[in-house]
């Protein structure tokens, strides 16, 4: 087996993957704050900076004490049990401390900006850890809906880095998106990951309940992000539009795509267009409020 390089290793300790995902979100929430308020994007560059950096930190952070907490459960499951956490290729002591250097570099970054927007960046690694991580995930179907918080924190805190506040519809509507596409993107993964997590005892709603249920309340939390779609409505008809497109696109699907497949093929389309739909969205935002800022520029 070839052995893997430290770089290697540590990018699956601090999980490079979910940084990155989650770092459009909080770009759509910077850039569509700064288009909200009318602010140069010249003048609020080193937010931005310590935004993304911060950012990329405090998930880092919390990826690490992810891995720690979870070693045990790893260990059992087929797409997990290769972690460096699991196999000892680096030291739990090590990335202990590297996961509160990182915490804390992480909101120093983000209290630069403002402290609401290191406390957005604390109470998201809180909420992935001890709510989700040490509580729910292993023992209760509800486990996804409780994480769904703090994968939704990004844009809240791109927007606190460069906003007055969080109270803007606009910025409520970022997070409310991001919480409810998490469940029919995780139900979609707990399904194509059904044994793995039965292997290891976690609660998962497939394992728990049934794929019938899942498919349930798949198309349940589906609605929602149709209906989500209007909450872009006082902002720009544009975005509202893409949006309920996409969320009727994925809900089609959804509803007649499970009735010719078999579920697990079902969930792997679930899963790729859930992936396509989180793209789309906020980069159609962060589109739309970087031509604003550039058209107000030359105004």
């Amino acid at each position: 087996m070839k052995k893997q390089s430290q770089m290697t290793l540590w990018a699956q300790v601090v999980k490079t993957g979910i940084i990155k995902s989650n770092l459009i979100p909080m770009i759509a929430g910077l850039m569509l704050a700064l288009y909200t308020y009318q602010y140069s994007f010249v003048d609020n560059v080193w937010n931005v900076v310590f935004a993304f950096l911060g950012t990329a930190a405090v998930i880092a952070a919390a990826g690490a004490f992810n891995n720690i907490y979870d070693r045990d459960i790893d260990a059992i499951m087929a797409r997990t049990k290769v972690r460096p956490t699991v196999t000892g290729a680096i030291s739990i002591k090590k990335v202990l401390v590297a996961a509160i250097l990182l915490l804390v570099i992480g909101l120093i970054l983000l209290y630069l900006n403002s402290p609401l927007a290191s406390l957005l960046g604390f109470l998201g690694v809180f909420f992935y850890v001890v709510p989700y991580t040490m509580w729910t995930k292993r023992h209760t179907i509800w486990n996804t809906e409780v994480g769904s918080i703090s994968g939704a924190m990004p844009p809240l805190i791109g927007w606190a880095s460069v906003a007055p506040d969080i109270w803007h519809p606009a910025c409520w509507a970022l997070f409310l998106i991001m919480v409810i596409w998490q469940m029919p993107h995780f139900y979609a993964i707990a399904i194509r990951k059904e044994k793995d997590y039965a292997a290891a005892n976690i609660p998962m709603l497939p394992v728990v309940k049934s794929g019938k249920r899942t498919y349930i309340q798949t198309n349940f939390y589906l609605i929602l992000l149709v209906l989500s779609s209007f909450l872009f409505l006082p902002l720009s008809l544009g975005l509202t539009l893409i949006s309920l497109i996409l969320g009727l696109i994925w809900l089609g699907l959804s509803l007649f795509g499970q009735r010719k497949t078999e579920m697990k093929i079902w969930a792997n389309k679930m899963f790729i267009f859930s992936l396509v739909h989180m793209m789309v969205i906020y980069f159609t935002v962060i589109i739309y409020a970087s031509i604003g800022l550039i058209l107000n520029a030359f105004e």
